[in-house]
């Protein structure tokens, strides 16, 4: 196998295969959370991804260093500081969008998918891999992110990316724009992707 085969393997496992979201089903919190609007979900899974793609590398290049029984703790050090980095970024630049997504910035710390990576692969794998994994999987997030919140932004508010998208009769359902519309719109998103998932494999068969 190809080194550039290699690569792109692992750069589309992320992004469909082994999606985070609707495959291994992790990050939950931020997923429910903040993508009542696609441009929430879109500013998380940007800053997702500069903590995932940031403490892979770092993880990488130090994987010959770390002692195996402090490699839990070092890892979440490393996480924390990319995700300091991302919540003052963020406040700087856009304090209304800071205000939007809250304290789930911070909580990006504990988020499984970037913590689980830096375990499974990028303390194993070369910075190479380790940026292409980071990138696919980081990719995946996001586009798990803005579906959900694209779908609930022109459902609960009838906009998209803030802009009117249905005449002056619409009404918008409520419970799209709140947590349990999120679990809903989860679900069916959800069932939709497993739905493609089963019907690729009746055509293999």
């Amino acid at each position: 196998m190809s080194a550039t085969k290699s690569y792109s393997e692992e750069f589309l496992k992320g992004i469909w295969k082994e999606n985070p979201v609707f495959i291994q089903v992790l990050g939950m919190c931020p997923m429910l959370a903040v993508t009542n609007t696609a441009v929430n979900a879109i500013a998380m899974g940007v800053a997702t991804a500069f903590v995932l793609l940031g403490s892979s590398i770092l993880v990488s290049l130090l994987r010959k260093v770390i002692a195996k029984p402090v490699r839990i703790s070092t890892y979440i050090v490393i996480i924390a500081t990319f995700v300091t980095v991302a919540d003052y970024s963020i406040e700087a630049f856009s304090p209304a969008l800071h205000r939007e997504l809250g304290a789930f910035i911070a909580l990006i710390v504990v988020n499984c998918l970037i913590l689980g990576r830096q375990e499974a692969y990028s303390s194993k794998n070369t910075v190479g891999f380790a940026i292409v994994d980071a990138s696919g999987m980081a990719i995946g997030f996001a586009f798990a992110l803005f579906c959900l919140g694209a779908t609930r932004e022109i459902l609960g508010f009838g906009t998209f990316f803030g802009s009117p998208i249905f005449g002056e009769h619409f009404e918008p359902w409520v419970i799209m724009a709140l947590p349990p519309g999120g679990f809903l719109m989860l679900g069916f998103i959800l069932l939709f992707f497993n739905w493609l998932e089963q019907r690729k494999k009746g055509a293999a068969v």
